[in-house]
Formats: structure tokens, C-alpha cells, sequence
């Protein structure tokens, strides 16, 4: 278990910790989510789209994205 400390500025302002940054997987000028619960304070990586978007299709050249167009080109390899 992970545990490091970080100071409140006057700002309500912290720097979260190198270790932190790269557990949670953010940079400069990304969001997080603070959730509380009973159990303590929670905090996770705010994230608009997959990771994984950036490499959807490159698995398949000249094939469209989708489950008809994969179906339609395994048909086309199985020459039916």
C-alpha cells in the first residue's frame, strides 16, 4: 500500500505526489474525482473516453470498425 503526504497552500491548493501521479495514470491539467464516503475520501482519475480509443481498429487494416463489418469480413475470408 501507497502512502504519502501533501500539504493544503492557503489556496486550498496540493501537490499530489510523483508516486500518486502515476498510480492514478494523470498529468498536468487533468481531472479527478473526489468521492467521500464513510469509510474516507476517495480519489480517482476523471476520464472522458477509453484509454484503449486511441488504438480501436488498428488490429484490422482496410477493415471498418463494428460487428457487421468484421462479420461481413470474415465471410469474405471464409469465401462465402
Amino acid at each position: 500500500m501507497l502512502s504519502r503526504k501533501a500539504r493544503v497552500t492557503s489556496k486550498g491548493q496540493i501537490t499530489i505526489p510523483r508516486e500518486v501521479r502515476q498510480m492514478l495514470g494523470v498529468r498536468a491539467g487533468d481531472a479527478l474525482l473526489f468521492e467521500g464516503s464513510e469509510e474516507g475520501v476517495r480519489v480517482r482519475p476523471v476520464r472522458e473516453k477509453s484509454p484503449f480509443a486511441k488504438y480501436r481498429g488498428i488490429g484490422n487494416p482496410g477493415v471498418p470498425s463494428g460487428r457487421k463489418a468484421a462479420v461481413e469480413h470474415l465471410r469474405e475470408l471464409r469465401g462465402r
